[in-house]
């Protein structure tokens, strides 16, 4: 069986609220943030999502 969903990446400005297998980008604000994400989504092919103000996912679907 092979997996249609997944993370590929984490970005934050705030640790305290990630850990595990997915890369993870630790940003100093908010716009270097949303940057790294942008350019992320088109490096990896996959879709960005907001999980509130200071965490983002990119996501294989």
């Amino acid at each position: 069986m092979e997996m249609e969903k997944y993370i590929l990446a984490v970005i934050t400005t705030n640790t305290t609220k990630v850990a595990g297998g997915a890369p993870i980008f630790t940003c100093e604000t908010k716009e270097e943030m949303e940057f790294i994400a942008a350019n992320l989504e088109a490096i990896l092919d996959g879709i960005a999502h907001g999980l509130g103000n200071d965490l983002y996912v990119i996501v294989k679907h």
